[in-house]
């Protein structure tokens, strides 16, 4: 969780936004139950009269309330209304809330005394109140005690029903002023659905919003995530490579990312939400005063108990899952890269059922969480019914008593789902979130690792010329957690204008003493110099700008012919391209093709052969023109012919650059003007063709296997 609040960072502005837009949302969802229950009660029930407080009242009617007001409470009733000319007193329009209550307090019991006065059969009427007061058989003082004692006598009644008595007051009283209550009634109603569809027009727009902006901050995190995870991978060595696997890394540059991106979206649409909602939701039941909110406790009881033990069961197989994409990946990828020798083995089979054995061991993983999370809905869905069921039976009771309103239940009701939906919204990401928690670790993971290979920090002023003089002074080097050093003791020195050559068995170290200049491992004691310049203090950049390097398998990329030969930078002309075409002996096939320079490259050169591929990736490295060429057996899959033909080119025009040639032919390396022999990673021989094959048996033993006698005894072989 806390690493994927911590990609949020950035967006901070966004997020604020965000909150303040779902606080705007929230209010509008919240206050539309309250309108429907106002509808419901006040519109339908009480005909668009909302409370004890007329809009309008007769002058008579009012001296028959007064005469059971305090005097403090005549005083209230003054000042809240204005006398007319037609003999009516109307409400002030910019009455508060408190001076609302105040002269509902003041007018409710009266309306209360006066409605069951006017009523057949009642003790006391009106007529007879006010003859009483005329001929001094009453006074005010009797007739506040009658009122106490009436309120003594309601003391049952509830609050509820004493309103609804006072408000068929007003309606008679607004009848016998001739006023239509189907027109109060119609017109409370059109005004109230009239808020109701601006609030609903207005969250639908603050959603929209919500997630156009969720949408955006998502897929910045998500781009910005495949930036650094990407950037941190161009920096690691062939050790943190190995670390990781390939797979792996594409799986969380890919699946993990998109793991961490859909939930970021969930978390600023649903998470932000869902509390905002449900804290909205209780102080609004709290509100409706119904005596039932521990029906709602016992929800979210039942509903944190379900997603606690739902996390406990699937949280590890989350973990797991995401092992198991791995591994699912690094199958497929092994089985499309390899599927010629898998074809020609027959081993069709084989695959298919080790492919099918990673892709079950995932459908069980997933088919244990979905099983586990299905469960989630049901009881969801159970406790919702569950608590709607409650709040009617225990509602319909108090509606019975008269304690509670039929809008007020369907309130209640409302907010009680809402609050139970924004849990079902924090269950919801809870699904994705553990996921996504262990996607963001294995994200970390990349981006925490720090490369075994990096520049000083305190590299000195680099030189601006170079002559492209390698040294190696007593190298020793070691895989990472390997038992034996993979070469021993290194030492030589390979000059500009002059061919290096370095041979030896299968697993002698030689393309690792190779990759030891480019510094794609750093050498475990001794040290590589470059222009008498450690490899080490140099930065990797200038290091490399010096160099052109072909590796053991020849790499293109997707494109055509000439941005393969311009790989290495704006630097190459057109003219060097063709020039270091012409030298790699690529220039034949490339005029034959019909777009010529332009022909297309599919992904990793599939659509050319091996020698094709091989010449590319010399011409490649000719273009650059560097001072150090490095060939990791680049001329294997070259014909005797085309490879004497490239290396009579390359002498001619490459002369001046020091030339490393990593070979396994004898007839590749027979003109270099040194070799190095092999043998188990320390040098068992150095010199000239003719001169090894007097002093050094290994070589003696190589040259023997590959040429015939008289071409060791000639010493001439193209």
């Amino acid at each position: 969780m806390r690493s994927i609040f911590r990609n949020l960072k950035s967006a901070w502005k966004t997020v604020c936004i965000i909150f303040l837009l779902l606080i705007v949302q929230a209010y509008c969802d919240l206050a539309l139950p309250t309108y429907m229950s106002n509808i419901v009660d006040v519109g339908i029930q009480q005909n668009g009269i909302e409370n004890a407080v007329p809009e309008q009242i007769r002058d008579q009617s009012l001296k028959d309330l007064e005469l059971f007001m305090t005097d403090s409470e005549i005083e209230q009733v003054k000042l809240g209304y204005i006398g007319q000319e037609d003999g009516t007193w109307k409400r002030k329009s910019y009455l508060d809330d408190k001076d609302i209550e105040a002269l509902k307090e003041a007018f409710r019991m009266p309306m209360v005394i006066v409605s069951q006065m006017e009523q057949e059969g009642a003790e006391y009427s009106l007529a007879d109140i006010r003859m009483a007061l005329d001929t001094g058989l009453m006074t005010r003082d009797q007739l506040l005690t009658m009122k106490e004692q009436a309120v003594e006598q309601m003391g049952d009644v509830t609050d509820v029903m004493l309103d609804q008595m006072a408000i068929r007051y007003i309606q008679n009283e607004y009848e016998e002023m001739g006023m239509d209550i189907g027109d109060v009634r119609n017109h409370y109603l059109w005004t109230t659905g009239g808020k109701m569809l601006g609030l609903s027009a207005l969250g639908v727009v603050v959603a929209v919003i919500i997630g156009l902006l969720a949408s955006h901050v998502g897929a910045g995190v998500g781009r910005d995530l495949r930036a650094k995870v990407f950037s941190r991978v161009l920096t690691f060595s062939s050790a943190e490579m190995n670390q990781f696997s390939t797979a792996s890394l594409i799986t969380r540059c890919t699946n993990d990312i998109q793991q961490v991106q859909m939930v970021t979206i969930m978390l600023l649409r649903m998470v932000l939400f869902a509390p905002i909602c449900a804290v909205g939701g209780i102080l609004k039941v709290v509100h409706t005063q119904t005596g039932m909110g521990w029906i709602i406790v016992v929800a979210v009881a039942v509903i944190v108990a379900v997603i606690g033990t739902l996390m406990w069961l699937t949280m590890p197989k989350f973990k797991m899952m995401q092992k198991l994409i791995d591994r699912l990946n690094l199958i497929s990828r092994e089985i499309l890269t390899g599927i010629m020798p898998i074809r020609a083995f027959s081993r069709e089979k084989h695959e298919e059922e080790r492919f099918a054995g990673a892709n079950t061991d995932l459908m069980r993983t997933q088919l244990f969480t979905n099983r586990v999370m299905t469960l989630m809905m049901p009881t969801m869905m159970l406790t919702m019914n569950g608590v709607t069921v409650m709040i009617v039976w225990f509602g319909a009771k108090g509606i019975e008593l008269g304690n509670l309103q039929v809008g007020d239940m369907m309130a209640f009701i409302t907010y009680t789902m809402m609050i139970v939906m924004s849990f079902m919204m924090l269950t919801m990401i809870s699904i994705m979130l553990p996921r996504a928690g262990v996607a963001a670790d294995r994200i970390n993971e990349v981006l925490n690792t720090e490369p075994t290979i990096i520049d000083k920090p305190d590299i000195a002023a680099e030189k601006k010329e170079w002559n492209g003089v390698v040294r190696f002074e007593d190298v020793t080097f070691c895989y990472p957690g390997a038992d034996h050093p993979a070469l021993e003791h290194i030492s030589f020195t390979a000059e500009p204008g002059k061919t290096t050559a370095i041979i030896g068995s299968t697993g002698s170290g030689k393309s690792t003493l190779l990759n030891l200049i480019p510094r794609f491992f750093d050498v475990t004691e001794g040290c590589v110099t470059l222009d008498g310049v450690d490899v080490r203090d140099m930065k990797q950049q200038t290091l490399r700008d010096q160099l052109g390097y072909v590796p053991q398998k020849g790499i293109l990329f997707s494109g055509d012919i000439a941005s393969n030969l311009k790989f290495a930078g704006d630097q190459v002309t057109d003219e060097l391209m063709k020039q270091a075409a012409e030298i790699a002996q690529a220039t034949e096939f490339i005029d034959g093709k019909v777009d010529g320079y332009h022909s297309h490259i599919a992904q990793g050169g599939s659509n050319v052969s091996g020698g094709q591929k091989q010449r590319l990736s010399i011409a490649r490295a000719i273009a650059k023109q560097p001072k150090v060429f490095l060939f990791d057996d680049s001329f294997s899959a070259l014909d005797y012919k085309t490879d004497a033909a490239l290396r009579r080119a390359l002498g001619q025009q490459v002369g001046d650059a020091t030339v490393i040639i990593v070979a396994q032919r004898i007839s590749t390396i027979l003109h270099a003007d040194q070799i190095i022999v092999l043998n188990e990673g320390r040098i068992d021989g150095i010199g000239t063709h003719e001169q090894l094959l007097q002093s050094c048996g290994t070589y003696r033993e190589i040259a023997e296997s590959q040429l015939s006698a008289a071409e060791l005894e000639g010493g001439d072989v193209q």
